[in-house]
């Protein structure tokens, strides 16, 4: 099936995983999970989160995973296996634009980093508003790359850099900063935003997470950096770690807020 752009692989989620999981932990406290909810994790990966909300739930509960990549469902499926979780929690390849779910299924929903990836993420987060009962919490959390700072004496390359990975190399690059006015317009209530700044003092780290190969061709292939200025540009960062003074960080922004109640939701899917 068609990988949208800026697709991750399940090595890449496993080390973001390790690097987030203060804000991961407070994405779940904000949805509000009690004993015998029923939960959606919405581009849940290889089950990165499902698991955790899974023991939030309880036996009682349920946990709703959905991924579009069918190869993430395998291996997710897997590890609830693994952990003895299958009763609990299921995963479901489906489009994120439009869930094979009846409105008002679930008591609260979330979503982590998948907005990015998405050319038009409002449709996800109206679907997430339509299948979760009024009253429940949406939590989304998603990452503003626009915000990204690497430290280096080249500050004009660098800036070109992190605009063109921003910008062409995701679907929805800004898709952070953009989450309160999508919260919003959905008419979405108690709105909850908050935003991390995640440092990175490792370069290795850095061009993992931060995608510094694709960005660089792109900058590259499309005339935003010369050659030249990409030698110069790579020279400074790996000074800097050889130095050990390496300095990276970007923006991730987390967004909770309440479905209505009392008023009529969107038809349900079919």
């Amino acid at each position: 099936m068609p990988q949208a752009k800026g697709y991750v692989d399940i090595g890449y989620l496993q080390v973001t995983a390790k690097v987030t999981e203060d804000v991961k932990r407070r994405s779940y406290t904000l949805m509000g999970i009690r004993p015998g909810h029923r939960v959606l994790d919405l581009g849940c990966g290889p089950a990165t989160d499902t698991l955790a909300l899974a023991r939030l739930t309880t036996d009682s509960g349920e946990v709703v995973g959905v991924d579009y990549d069918q190869a993430m469902i395998a291996e997710a499926d897997k590890a609830a296996a693994q952990a003895g979780l299958r009763p609990c929690v299921k995963h479901v390849q489906a489009d994120a634009s439009s869930l094979p779910f009846e409105s008002g299924s679930f008591d609260s929903s979330r979503s982590e980093r998948l907005l990015q990836h998405l050319s038009h993420p409002e449709r996800t987060l109206s679907e997430m508003v339509r299948v979760t009962k009024p009253g429940g919490w949406i939590v989304v959390l998603d990452t503003d790359w626009g915000s990204g700072s690497i430290d280096s004496p080249h500050v004009e390359i660098e800036r070109r850099i992190v605009r063109v990975h921003a910008d062409r190399c995701l679907n929805s690059g800004y898709s952070g900063r953009q989450l309160y006015r999508l919260f919003r317009q959905q008419g979405l209530l108690d709105i909850v935003v908050e935003a991390f700044s995640l440092p990175v003092l490792n370069y290795a780290l850095a061009r993992q997470i931060g995608r510094f190969d694709e960005a660089e061709a792109e900058a590259l292939s499309s005339g935003v950096v010369s050659s030249d200025e990409l030698d110069t540009w790579r020279a400074g960062l790996q000074q800097a770690d050889a130095d050990g003074v390496f300095f990276a960080s970007v923006t991730l922004v987390l967004v909770a807020g309440r479905t209505p109640v009392g008023e009529p939701q969107a038809n349900e899917a079919n």
